[in-house]
């Protein structure tokens, strides 16, 4: 046990040879969590121990992202794990320049660019990372959100002006506008700013040629003058006679087409005419056809009002005939009534004999009274 643990703290510890950054172990950049985290780690243990300057680029090589600590647990990268076992072997400053000029993996630039940014000069951060910015390569960075896509130029920019990166806080870094005044450095130029020197290089060859070719060109400018004066009255003498030509041309166009004219005006003062008659003799067969409709109408009217007058005719007939009929039966039934009371009358008087003038007076006035109830007229005495 004595062993493992002296050789734990053998791996763990800082080269001796190594010289202090800003004062302090190179590993104290580093937080204490962040570092115990990283030496518990298994990639640590397995493939950072023994690590050299020679064999850091191979591992360096193998990244596929960069990054502080992702997950719940806060779990070191890869990439972390790099950068402590570079503060701890402190590699030379040329290796480093290297690992930043590497343009074939981006990820070995990366892990250079901040190993610098923690342990070097502030004049040598400002020239080693800032020709960076024309980098545009995309990175992939881990972090507790999952995987993010950034930029080359950006990170840069992150590393020069921010004050964290991959969680570990980064040594404070003067502004460039302070060490360009002390003279330590010097301003930067950008690429535009290079564009921009071209095109004035440009622009004063322009002006020296023009000054040499000044006198040619004033000479070739009076006769280029003079060519456009002759065009000039070529061209007003060939429009003259392309005026005259078009004016002639409009005046054969003008007669051909007063002529045309012509015939067109008495052809159409006859369809006209045409259309007039036309109009009126359909205006006159319409008046026709509405009088001959109305007329039928109106015989129509008069044919349904005989059939109804003829009906209420025959319906009057037929009502008088029966009203006839019932009159001559209520007579018939009449008389065959008094015939046959007469009758009775005739065989009472033969049965009374002599005293039978009560009894006739009797047998009126009941049958008066049954007459009455049977809604007939009565007799007479």
């Amino acid at each position: 046990r004595r062993v493992a643990w002296q050789t734990h703290l053998m791996a763990n510890r800082t080269d001796p040879t190594a010289i202090s950054v800003h004062g302090s172990n190179p590993q104290n950049l580093v937080e204490k969590i962040v570092r115990m985290r990283i030496h518990a780690n298994n990639y640590w243990k397995e493939h950072c121990f023994g690590l050299t300057a020679e064999t850091l680029v191979d591992k360096a090589m193998e990244l596929g992202e960069f990054g502080g600590t992702y997950g719940g647990n806060k779990k070191p990268t890869k990439f972390l794990c790099l950068i402590l076992k570079m503060l701890q072997i402190q590699p030379e400053k040329e290796i480093i320049a290297e690992f930043i000029k590497n343009e074939d993996h981006k990820y070995v630039r990366v892990i250079g660019a901040f190993y610098l940014r923690l342990v070097g000069r502030p004049v040598d951060v400002y020239q080693y990372l800032e020709p960076l910015y024309n980098d545009y390569r995309k990175l992939r960075q881990k972090t507790d959100n999952g995987i993010q896509i950034v930029h080359m130029d950006q990170y840069i920019d992150e590393l020069l002006t921010g004050e964290h990166s991959c969680d570990i806080a980064l040594p404070r870094l003067p502004k460039r506008a302070v060490l360009e005044q002390s003279g330590v450095l010097e301003p930067r130029i950008s690429a535009l700013d290079d564009d921009d020197v071209d095109e004035e290089e440009e622009v004063d060859e322009k002006k020296s040629l023009t000054v040499q070719d000044s006198k040619d060109d004033k000479e070739k400018e009076r006769e280029r003058r003079r060519r456009r004066e002759r065009d000039r009255e070529k061209d007003k003498s060939r429009e003259k006679d392309r005026e005259r030509v078009r004016e002639k041309d409009k005046e054969r166009d003008n007669k051909e087409r007063s002529k045309d004219r012509e015939p067109d005006r008495d052809r159409r003062e006859r369809d006209r005419e045409k259309d007039r008659h036309s109009s009126s003799s359909s205006r006159r067969d319409k008046d026709r056809d509405r009088d001959r409709d109305r007329e039928r109408d109106r015989e129509r009217d008069r044919d349904r009002d005989r059939n109804k007058d003829r009906k209420g005719d025959v319906d009057r007939s037929r009502t008088k005939e029966r009203d006839r009929g019932g009159r001559d039966r209520d007579r018939e039934r009449d008389k065959k009534s008094d015939g046959d009371r007469s009758r009775k009358r005739d065989r009472d008087s033969k049965d009374s004999g002599g005293g039978g003038g009560a009894s006739e007076s009797l047998s009126i006035e009941e049958t008066n009274k049954l007459r009455a109830a049977a809604g007939l007229k009565p007799l007479k005495v």
